[in-house]
């Protein structure tokens, strides 16, 4: 078990606190790229604790600034986009994609004053249909080379998961938590068989688990079967499973709200190159209902295998206490995430690079997980654990 402060170090995303500065270092996706529009330029983007308004100007130039003007605090979101940039609705204070402040129009033409005004603002870049942000100190790194985002011998489509209504840790625990998989996800990942006793599910097929750091920035979690299977999904440190053939994202909006991506690849049955691959959206129903409730005043459904899991982390609570937990051998994964979190603030406390940041070009080799190499499209659609397909 933690104690309190060890599990508010993990938690609390905010400006400041140890784990949002550490996610800080990253680029994370903010918004989906074909959202952001002539007609619809401007969203509200709630990320680490922040509230920011993300925006298109009339030049093209994309911008993520904080949403709350400098001079009365009103909204920017509701702002007109210009050529140089967005104007605040209440009083047009003008600002660009870098936070300057060009125009403050009621003051006379003479003054200089909003040369004194400076916006938060942060870099923003495009990338497998979304829109990422960097919000540490710059210069920004560059994203790490994984395979779902570069790869180019296939196409891409987007899951955008309901609203997650718990600390972002939680599910990234469970992708350090192979024994769950036999348990929990027993029913949709029986293939047809039948459980005998649904208190071990398929946890017998399992003859051993293992867990270590891969050079790439990242941690492995590995299960060996009894009839001589070897299933690994890696970890890229701090926010991404790799499942399959997908990269999930999972994006603290704040302490007790998570945004979870799925970017799915899909490669050409004969390798072919894809030019110009723009991903397909989709939004995906709430799993409980009422929709908008916590536990126990809502209901999960239980016949996926996302919502089984959605199930799983946010009946643990808002924030999961720590202080109270039993870990056991099954829970080394587990155990060895929370030290890599440990180790990676506080180096990000020394002022260093936490582990997965990537600054010189040339140092940022291709991370190819070797699990897309046998994947045929028409498997993945029949698989129980491709998530809604």
């Amino acid at each position: 078990m933690l104690t309190q402060e060890e599990n508010e170090m993990l938690t609390r995303v905010g400006p400041g606190t140890p784990a949002g500065e550490l996610l800080r270092r990253y680029w994370l996706p903010v918004g989906v790229a074909s959202e952001l529009t002539a007609e619809n330029p401007t969203q509200v983007v709630r990320i680490l604790g922040e509230t920011l308004v993300l925006f298109m100007d009339k030049s093209g130039n994309v911008g993520l600034l904080e949403d709350r003007c400098p001079h009365r605090g009103v909204s920017l979101s509701y702002g007109r986009v210009e050529q140089r940039g967005i104007a605040c609705a209440y009083h047009g204070w003008l600002y660009d994609t870098k936070g300057n402040c060009l125009e403050t129009p009621a003051e006379p033409c003479e003054s200089k004053f909003h040369l004194t005004v400076k916006q938060k603002a942060y870099p923003v870049q495009k990338l497998v249909g979304l829109y990422w942000a960097y919000m540490g100190p710059l210069p920004a790194p560059l994203i790490a080379n994984f395979d779902i985002w570069f790869r180019q011998d296939g196409r891409r489509k987007i899951f955008i998961q309901p609203q997650l209504d718990a600390n972002w840790f939680q599910p990234m625990e469970n992708s350090m938590d192979p024994a769950h998989l036999q348990i929990l996800h027993q029913n949709t990942a029986a293939r047809g068989r039948e459980i005998a006793d649904s208190t071990r599910g398929l946890t017998d097929d399992v003859a051993e688990f293992d867990f270590y750091e891969v050079p790439y920035g990242g941690l492995m979690k590995r299960r060996t079967y009894k009839n001589g299977m070897i299933d690994e999904h890696p970890v890229l440190f701090p926010n991404i499973l790799r499942q399959g053939n997908v990269g999930q994202i999972r994006v603290p909006m704040d302490d007790t709200h998570t945004k979870v991506y799925f970017v799915r690849f899909y490669p050409t049955e004969n390798g072919e190159l894809v030019e110009n691959d723009e991903p397909p959206v989709e939004y995906l129903k709430s799993y409980k209902n009422p929709p908008d409730a916590l536990h126990p005043f809502t209901r999960f459904r239980m016949d996926l295998v996302q919502s089984q899991d959605h199930m799983a982390w946010e009946t643990q609570g808002p924030i999961c206490d720590r202080t109270q937990e039993r870990l056991t051998s099954s829970d080394r994964g587990v155990i060895l995430l929370r030290e890599v979190m440990f180790r990676e603030m506080k180096k990000v406390q020394q002022g260093l690079d936490p582990i997965g940041v990537v600054r010189d070009p040339a140092n940022n080799p291709f991370i190819d997980t070797h699990l897309l190499e046998s994947i045929k499209l028409g498997d993945y659609d029949r698989s129980p654990l491709a998530v809604n397909q």
